[in-house]
């Protein structure tokens, strides 16, 4: 059944321009519903994004739309960086509930970009690590503790680790038996779990604003010149650690397989696609960040590669209860392909401290 919206009450609830022409369900978002919703102004196209949060994912929308008010005003206010921009409702609030208790809001639509769901050059990777070294930039001096946990925990490698030992522990499926190698894998390595957190509370690396979801597809870049110019899919801002977000993009974007490849002979982290985005987000970020976390950028591949190891082991000895999957086995192939990816950026550690060196420097 197609999403749909009660329009009186979504035109009686917002202040919007000229006459309602049209709506459109969009389809690329897969947690919150989303339309592309028209209006006529005197003749003039005006358009707006009009979402229904996911109150199951997001339970205090009150909570989770002040941190993202907070935080475009913050970047809007510098003057450097695009941001979306959330209408206000008729009473004042960021977002209307109707009768059903549903949650919704609306922001300008962003004309002129475009998003990518794929690395198509150096130079696009490049222009995404500016976009999220200016978004951390900007934010160095936020006020943190106004920012409110939409989360907790999300990015908490030590409580990840965890949950996966409970996991093992109650082998509820009877699957491990069959995945010696790979729980051997992540006992051999958990201290590493605890070097940023450890970090964290010995005050050498501090907590920031963070975004949590630093895939390409969430940055809007210029039809024009290419550059990242908007920060989107805010839901997940919160405190954390700068190095999460830098850490997860890499393991994203510069994979050279799929996150469920079968074959683990596919999966390496390009290093020429590794120079790219670091030298684009140091370009941005290098002089708001701590000595440490410059320290720890190259780990922190290794280590949001790793906790997704972990995390896709306790889905697959619990039964495949978060991750949806499109087969039986389908976490055990995403565990030992991330298991391939962690074992190649750890043989390449070395090279890529030189690489964020260089460019800390440059």
């Amino acid at each position: 059944m197609a999403e749909t919206f009660n329009a009186d009450f979504i035109l009686g609830s917002f202040d919007f321009p000229g006459r309602f022409v049209s709506s459109e369900v969009k389809t690329d978002g897969i947690i919150n519903s989303t339309f592309l919703i028209c209006f006529d102004a005197d003749g003039v196209q005006e358009k707006f994004i009009l979402q229904k949060i996911n109150t199951f994912v997001f339970r205090k929308p009150d909570e989770l739309m002040q941190n993202i008010a907070g935080v475009t005003a913050h970047i809007r206010e510098k003057g450097e960086m695009q941001t979306l921009d959330f209408l206000k409702t008729k009473d004042g609030s960021y977002y209307c509930t109707d009768s059903e208790g549903n949650c919704w809001r609306c922001y300008k639509f962003v004309d002129g970009v475009y998003t990518c769901n794929r690395i198509d050059s150096k130079e696009v990777f490049y222009n995404a690590g500016r976009a999220f070294g200016k978004f951390q930039r900007l934010l160095c001096d936020y006020p943190i503790k106004t920012l409110y946990d939409t989360i907790p925990d999300f990015h908490n490698t030590p409580k990840r680790l965890e949950a996966f030992k409970e996991a093992l522990a109650k082998d509820t499926e009877g699957r491990a038996a069959s995945v010696k190698d790979e729980i051997d894998y992540i006992l051999r390595n958990e201290d590493k779990a605890y070097i940023l957190t450890n970090l964290c509370k010995e005050g050498k690396i501090p907590l920031r604003v963070t975004h949590n979801d630093t895939k390409l597809n969430n940055i809007l870049f210029d039809k024009k010149t290419d550059e990242g110019v908007c920060i989107i899919d805010l839901d997940t801002v919160m405190p954390g650690l700068s190095l999460y977000d830098y850490g997860d993009s890499i393991r994203f974007g510069a994979n050279t397989a799929a996150e469920d490849e079968p074959d683990t002979r596919k999966v390496s982290l390009d290093l020429e696609l590794f120079r790219a985005y670091t030298e684009g987000y140091l370009s941005e970020a290098k002089d708001s960040l701590t000595p440490a976390e410059a320290e720890h950028l190259a780990f922190s591949a290794y280590l949001m590669t790793f906790e997704l190891v972990i995390r896709f082991l306790t889905d697959y000895l619990n039964g495949d209860v978060y991750f949806k999957t499109g087969y039986p086995q389908h976490n055990l192939v995403r565990t030992r392909a991330q298991i391939a990816l962690c074992k190649d950026i750890d043989s390449k550690l070395t090279e890529m401290k030189k690489i964020v060196k260089e460019y800390c420097h440059a």
